[in-house]
């Protein structure tokens, strides 16, 4: 699924302070090299019903195994595994006895200590990938999770690592034994260790899935391989919400284009994210924040959300919304299914300019049937005229008010909206008062 760096960031995918984002929500990897790898799972959504319903069932499986999942791996082990390859030390004595060790360890004591350490933190990690293997790697083992341990089982398959079978701990190991492990894994295993913590990491990238979609009650959606977009969500909600409201949305190719409208504050950015968020999640073979979900496999996402100017080009904030609009349409008209997403149309113009502008773009998006599209706009006036089009429904978050306070039911409801609240929030606010003050 094809997704640009703009879209990413409007829907609150990544963010620079890697705090308060989808990304950071997910990540429950015990390494940093598990972060990496779910970092590059993120930015390459899967393109094909079969490879997502391959992490879903992986995910599913580690579900279902989290009590099991080895507890011998961590983060520290895995940094000193790397700096056990890095460290520059005394040669390892190359058939280890009694003797030799004892003089290893007297001769070159930091050097010893820096071997046992690291032959340590090492015989866990392969003892926590044995562990791994035996229970996970077997016939019944979804695709993407058989391979990568098949891989991890012929590159652990030595005879060197039958002492880590036969002992619970290092510990349990002697100086000469420590020493015969530590030689074969600096000298002859190197490459080997490597690649197996590549494995690790992909396989900790799916355990912090696996934890997020515990700890948040996520849930599976399911995938419909049908030629026309098709998505339709019961509860959905967006996963950095701390108190959310569940909406329900329904589009489909004889109703393709939702025209959504509603006062400031109402919910209307939030819902586009939620739902540009959920399908974006979905793709990665992840579970989603909604109670249920159908969609089908689309070809890529793209939103008109922040737009903003650029003061060292000397664009206006209304250009590069026209420039954004230009690229959209180009990329749309390839056949392709595409889930857009607009915000706010126009916001960059007057009234009558942006109501001209938004009806142009709309009455022309509305042609192409391959892909779905949200828009939100204030401007409800231009909703009479898209009436005619049998392909658009109309929704609406609905605000109260009561003694000049604002009450958000943000419940998606049919209909348009034809609130306009700014001046109260702006004197609820009390910026009235303080200009009548001046």
């Amino acid at each position: 699924m094809e997704i640009d760096k703009t879209t990413l960031t409007d829907l609150t995918i990544f963010n620079s302070a890697d705090a308060m984002s989808v990304f950071n929500k997910i990540n429950r990897c015990r390494t940093v090299g598990g972060k990496d790898k779910l970092y590059e799972n993120f930015n390459s959504p899967l393109k094909s019903i079969e490879a997502i319903n391959g992490i879903q069932q992986t995910l599913q499986l580690i579900l279902q195994n989290l009590q099991h999942w080895p507890a011998q791996i961590s983060n520290g082990s895995v940094l000193m595994i790397e700096k056990f390859y890095n460290a520059t030390i005394d040669d390892i004595p190359v058939s280890p006895s009694y003797i030799s060790a004892y003089s290893y360890k007297i001769f070159h004591r930091p050097d010893f200590s820096l071997v046992e350490y690291s032959v340590g933190h090492a015989f866990d990690f392969i003892k926590g990938m044995q562990l791994m293997i035996a229970r996970f790697f077997t016939n019944a083992a979804p695709a993407p999770l058989h391979n990568i341990l098949q891989l991890a089982s012929k590159i652990i398959t030595k005879v060197q690592f039958s002492i880590i079978e036969q002992n619970k701990k290092a510990a349990d190991l002697t100086p000469v034994q420590m020493l015969h492990l530590g030689r074969f894994l600096r000298y002859h295993y190197k490459n080997n260790m490597l690649d197996l913590l590549e494995i690790y990491f992909q396989l900790d990238a799916w355990y912090g899935m696996a934890l997020a979609i515990k700890e948040y009650d996520l849930h599976f959606p399911e995938f419909i391989p049908d030629a026309k977009p098709l998505l339709q969500a019961e509860g959905l909600y967006h996963l950095l919400l701390q108190q959310p409201v569940g909406y329900n949305i329904k589009l489909n190719p004889e109703c393709n284009f939702l025209f959504l409208t509603g006062a400031n504050m109402a919910g209307k950015s939030t819902f586009i994210r939620s739902v540009g968020a959920a399908v974006f999640l979905a793709h990665i073979g992840m579970a989603v924040p909604a109670q249920k979900m159908q969609l089908s496999l689309f070809d890529g996402i793209l939103s008109n959300i922040n737009v903003v100017d650029n003061l060292v080009k000397g664009e206006s904030y209304f250009y590069n919304e026209v420039q954004r609009i230009k690229s959209t349409v180009l990329k749309i008209s390839d056949g392709r299914k595409w889930l857009i997403l607009i915000d706010e149309l126009f916001k960059g113009t007057n009234v009558e300019d942006a109501m001209k502008c938004s009806s142009t773009v709309i009455e022309g998006l509305i042609k192409i049937s391959d892909s779905l599209f949200i828009l939100s706009t204030h401007l409800y006036e231009i909703g009479a005229s898209l009436k005619n089009y049998p392909n658009i429904s109309f929704n609406y978050f609905e605000t109260a008010v009561e003694n000049d306070k604002l009450l958000f039911s943000y419940q998606l409801k049919e209909g348009i909206s034809n609130d306009r609240l700014g001046y109260l929030i702006l004197k609820n606010e009390g910026v009235v008062d303080m200009l009548h003050k001046l």
